[in-house]
């Protein structure tokens, strides 16, 4: 990139005002999917930066964001729409996908593995060249708009064994695999996030690398940077350091006393 491209860049992040610190080619990759409307899925942990990841590129691509959290009992209908009794008749109601669609949005469904079956299966024709969506129950069909693009995320370290996307749906999607950010980057997004100093910001990093790196406490999900953000914000309110990540950190990732203990015993280490 040269130094006009970079200096664009720069005032194009500077006017968005949703923060995001980018690891790597994540927005030009999400930006080249957009503009060739294909499907996106988004891979990683809890908490490492999908969602707001997703907030950030539809703002900076002033587009408008539908976002649907997908668990075990999201069906067809509840993405595609439904009939309504009102009064003496009925009434249709279009879904989040269909609005997406109707309005040319970008519709987020994360944690789409944990929807049920038919949804992937509803989606399949949206994620190929027909762009179609088939609306059986109102008998019509959807032409998606060049604006509309349909992403979807989901944790594989956590899905592992459990609910699994099939490979003939994977290869509908273009993917990209997120990460915790390196300990330079997740510093900086801890200041940028929640106006802690460095030395602080680099206690919380300390402390999230010594867990991660501890994967005999056997926790079923591990630190985010999210967690993180959360202890920086009341370290930074005022509530004393040690107390602000046992209520962010250790409280949240385990009930088990023993494993508690453990994390109480690194974060005190550490302050």
């Amino acid at each position: 990139m040269n130094l006009a491209a970079k200096h664009m860049e720069d005032i194009k992040a500077s006017e968005n005002s949703i923060y995001y610190k980018a690891t790597g080619k994540e927005i030009e990759v999400f930006e080249h999917c957009f503009q060739n409307n294909l499907p996106l899925i988004l891979k990683g942990p809890t908490g490492s930066g999908k969602s707001r990841f997703i907030e950030y590129m539809a703002e900076r691509l002033n587009r408008e964001l539908i976002s649907v959290v997908c668990h075990e009992e999201t069906s067809t209908v509840d993405l595609l729409g439904r009939y309504i009794v009102k009064g003496a008749s009925t009434e249709w109601i279009d879904g989040p996908l269909t609005q997406a669609i109707r309005r040319g949005a970008i519709i987020y469904l994360d944690e789409i593995a944990e929807a049920r079956p038919d949804v992937l299966v509803a989606i399949h024709s949206l994620t190929d060249h027909r762009r179609k969506l088939f609306l059986d129950r109102h008998d019509e069909v959807l032409d998606a708009p060049k604006d509309f693009m349909l992403v979807a995320s989901f944790n594989p370290g956590y899905q592992r064994g459990f609910k699994e996307l099939k490979a003939s749906t994977r290869q509908r999607f273009i993917m990209m695999s997120f990460q915790y950010p390196d300990k330079n980057v997740e510093m900086e997004i801890l200041e940028q996030e929640t106006g802690i100093d460095k030395s602080t910001s680099s206690k919380l990093v300390a402390i999230a690398a010594k867990i991660r790196n501890l994967v005999e406490l056997g926790l079923s999900e591990t630190i985010s940077t999210r967690l993180l953000v959360d202890a920086g914000k009341l370290i930074h309110s005022g509530l004393p350091p040690r107390l602000a990540c046992k209520v962010a950190i250790s409280e949240p990732l385990t009930d088990e006393p023993d494993i508690q203990k453990a994390l109480d015993d690194i974060i005190n280490m550490t302050f």
